[in-house]
């Protein structure tokens, strides 16, 4: 992250609105939630796990075990277990 002079960037009538709460110190300002993506959005992350899982359970569904399905999918046991027991499933 990187600081940005209050001072260059804010108009007067704002950078003293400001400096009532807080002066000389870094402040954090949040994007808008509105502008905020979910986690994976943006490199497709999201998307590739969704279908992924949705494959292992498909597959496990089909009636190939647990242990095969670590196997093909280089995940533990516990991480298997959690993608076909979730109860989100359907998502």
């Amino acid at each position: 992250m990187q600081c940005i002079n209050a001072a260059k960037l804010l108009p007067d009538h704002l950078l003293k609105e400001i400096q009532q709460y807080i002066q000389g110190e870094a402040l954090y300002i949040p994007t808008c939630k509105s502008k905020r993506r979910k986690w994976g959005e943006s490199s497709g992350a999201a998307d590739y796990y969704k279908v992924r899982n949705a494959e292992i359970r498909r597959r496990f569904q089909e009636g190939v075990e647990l242990d095969q399905l670590c196997e093909l999918y280089g995940l533990s046991i516990d991480s298997i277990r959690k993608i076909v027991y979730s109860k989100n499933s359907q998502s």
